[in-house]
This record gives C-alpha cells, structure tokens and sequence, in this order.
C-alpha cells in the first residue's frame, strides 16, 4: 500500500509539473514561435523597440520572466571582471620638485614603494612616462618652472585613483629638506658596494710620515676626537670613552661613486647610539658624489632624516675628496664643485645644523674654492706632524694610524677647536632642535701671527 501512494504522488507531481510548464509557454507564446521559427517577425517595430528595452532592466509591466532575456544577468565574466577591479593593490602618487625636475613615486596603502611594474605616468603638458627599471620612481629633469598636473596610468593588478594631482615645480632651488628623501635611501645590501664605496683618503697620499699616531700624542688644550665608518668594524664605545676620547664624528653614508644612489653606513645606528649612550658628543659626516645641486640637497635631506632624532652636538660635514679617479663626480671642476657643497651645507644650515667642509690639503687648495665657503667650518684632512694648510680650520685629522681602546683597526685621530656646548640637546623634539648649534669657533689660521 506504501508503494501505491508513492506512485500516486509522484503522478501529482509530474502533473503539476507539466501544468506549470503549459502555463508558462501560453503566456509566452510569441517568442515560442519564434524560438521554434513558426511564426513571422512578429509584433510592430514599435513592440520590437519594447523588447529590447525590456533587456536593458530585466524586467517590464507584469512580464515575470522578462529576466530570462537579460543575456547579462548570469554573465560570471561580468562577475570575474569586477572581483578582478576591486582585489588589487591600491597605488597612488607622492611627488617632489627641488628645481626644474619632478621625482614621482608610486607607492601603497602603507606608504611603500611598488616595484617591479613599469608603471605609466601622463605629466600634462609634459607629456608620458614609464618606470622603465620598475624601481617604483619616475625622474624627470629640465622641466620648465610652473604647476603640472599628473595623473598613474591603468596598471594590471593594481587599483589606481580616478584623481589627478598638481605640483609646483620650481625654478630656483629652495635649500629645503626633501620629506620623501626615504624612498630613495638604500642599504648596501641593496647595491654592490665594492664598485659604490670608494672613498679614498687624500692626506694619505700626501702625508710625509712625521704625523703623530698616538691618541693623546697631540693633545694640548684642543678637545681629543676619532672618526669612524664601516670600515672600523664593531666598536666598544665605553672602552673608547675610558681611553680619552671627547668626540666622535660618525659617517651616516654616502653616495654611490657609480651608480650615484643614496646609501646608508651599515654601522651608522650601531655607532651613534654606542657613542651618545657612552656620553661622547657626535657629529656626523656624508661623503658626496653629487654632480649638480639637486642631488646636493638630496644628499643633505638624507643626512638630516636620519640624524634628527638624535643629539648631535657637532657639525654636519660635507665629505669632499675623490672615489679615486673612477667616481661619478671626480672631474667636477673646481667652481661648479663648490655649487654643488655649497648647496649642501645651505641645506644642512636651513634646517638648524652646523655644517662643514672636509678634505686634504692639497684636495681643499685646488679642488674647492673654500674662500666660497668661508661661511661653514672646515676639517683639514693632514697628517705632518705641523700642518702646511695656509687657511682657517675648525677641525684637524692629524692620522688615519691612531690606536684606541675599543677599536680593533687603526682609526683616525683629530684636534678640535671648537667650543661646542653639549648641554643643549639637538634631538628633533627637544628643547635645542629648532635653533642653529651653538658653538663659537675657535678658528686657527695656520701659518699667521695670530696662530
């Protein structure tokens, strides 16, 4: 009897079935004809021109199944297109100008460069460029001075803003500090640094063997300092503090002889936080390769970003000596050289820091023109047991030999003359930041009466 009951409802229910199906294509019959091309063309223009209207939303008057019509309302392709549009990383713009040029980075929504994409940028009236080595930064120079509205290009992958954004570019060089200069700061993991670090020592080629190598050797009423880099490996700094030591000026980085790229000294934090926690007061100091004035003020805003959150009670110095013959601006001549510090220590001074010069003798004499820089401290690099630099100094490396307690290398050694006042702290956010470091300079002018 069961099975007598389950075949009577399954009956039912075909009948229904069937009974819906009837209903449905009496109340389409047109367009089953039409389908089954029984019929003509059916309907007036005019109730053709309905139809296709009914495509556009699906649905018309009390026509239930108009849907089925809307060859788009179950289109996945549709629906694979939009997840696609909205999945991808938002990108959008930060841009600089420091004279003439724009510098353009494309970056995330955590403020990150995007690399590995050529991205495409349209610079109105300056027309369309790519990030042809999708390092995430497009650089465009000899643009002339005005506003320029630029907007990113579609980049598959990426969600790139619907907005276009304006920038001044300048004519003369405002001797300001870039705030996107991190973007462009590399480590040397990053770079080759055989071929980028070449920084050669002028005053050793020019000692004449008579220099005092040892730390207190040359002590008199001056102040006792090293300087160090990389190239001084690890440092014990409480051991250097117990050995006399009264200073320390600290490499930050410096520019790639070849490549020309901003590039942080893998020692730099490791230094400057030994040395203020051993109580030594530091300065700091930046060996250039810039080769025109822009890239001076690059130079500046990298040293500048990374010393500001520290007390730095001694000057900013400007390293200017060769990458021996091979660097990228070792035949600048001797005037277009000094533009180029001068722009430099401009910078460092426009931002509250004491800036310098340092070089050998022979590099200062005939590769800058320092009476241009009479305005800034100079570092004579020199190593006689009597200097025979015939102009002001502020600073002296008397040796490059010296021996310290706490250092592994030889490290050099200097004489400063300076009267610096340690008491103010220069850390961005303290009491001394805002203002230029104090510090009167006690200037010795080698070779006259007033030595």
């Amino acid at each position: 009897m069961d099975f007598r009951k389950i075949r009577r409802m399954l009956f039912i229910m075909i009948f229904l079935f069937l009974l819906l199906v009837g209903v449905i294509a009496a109340a389409n019959l047109d367009q089953v004809k039409q389908k089954l091309g029984l019929g003509g063309q059916g309907g007036t223009e005019e109730e053709t021109e309905e139809a296709q209207a009914d495509r556009g939303d699906g649905q018309r008057g009390d026509d239930l199944s108009a849907f089925l019509r809307d060859e788009t309302f179950f289109d996945p392709e549709v629906k694979f297109k939009s997840i696609e549009t909205y999945s991808g990383r938002t990108v959008s713009l930060m841009m600089s100008s420091v004279a003439k040029d724009l510098r353009i980075m494309i970056v995330d929504s955590v403020g990150q460069l995007v690399t590995g994409t050529p991205f495409q940028v349209t610079v109105q009236g300056a027309g369309k460029y790519t990030d042809s080595d999708e390092d995430g930064i497009i650089y465009i120079d000899n643009l002339r001075a005005g506003e320029y509205s630029v907007s990113l290009e579609e980049a598959e992958g990426y969600r790139v803003p619907n907005t276009i954004t304006s920038i001044q570019v300048k004519q003369e060089i405002e001797y300001r500090v870039l705030d996107d200069i991190e973007y462009l700061i590399l480590t040397e993991d990053e770079i080759d640094a055989d071929k980028e670090d070449k920084e050669v020592k002028g005053a050793e080629e020019d000692a004449d063997g008579s220099e005092n190598t040892d730390l207190l050797a040359a002590k008199g009423s001056e102040k006792i300092g090293i300087d160090v880099s990389k190239w001084n490996k690890t440092i014990d700094w409480e051991d250097v503090k117990d050995a006399g030591v009264e200073f320390a000026i600290i490499r930050c980085g410096y520019r790639g002889a070849s490549s020309g790229a901003l590039i942080l000294d893998p020692m730099y934090e490791r230094n400057i936080k030994g040395a203020i926690d051993a109580d030594i007061p530091v300065g700091v100091y930046f060996f250039t390769q810039a080769i025109d004035e822009v890239e001076a003020v690059e130079e500046a805003s990298m040293v500048i970003s990374l010393i500001e959150k520290y007390d730095v009670d001694y000057p900013v110095f400007l390293d200017s000596e060769s990458a021996g013959g091979s660097g990228r601006a070792d035949w600048l001549e001797a005037d277009e050289r000094t533009k180029v510090h001068k722009a430099f220590l401009e910078t460092i001074s426009a931002a509250g820091y004491e800036a310098g010069v340092y070089g050998s003798r022979n590099w200062l004499n005939e590769q800058v023109n320092m009476k241009d820089l009479s305005d800034y401290k100079t570092w004579l690099a020199e190593y006689a047991e009597v200097p025979q630099y015939d102009a002001y100094y502020h600073m002296w490396q008397y040796t490059s030999k010296g021996t310290v307690d706490g250092i592994d290398t030889d490290v050099d050694l200097n004489l400063s003359y300076m009267n610096i006042d340690t008491s103010i702290n220069h850390a961005k956010g303290a009491e001394g930041y805002s203002g230029v470091i104090d510090g009167d300079s006690g200037n010795v002018p080698v070779g006259s009466d007033d030595e």
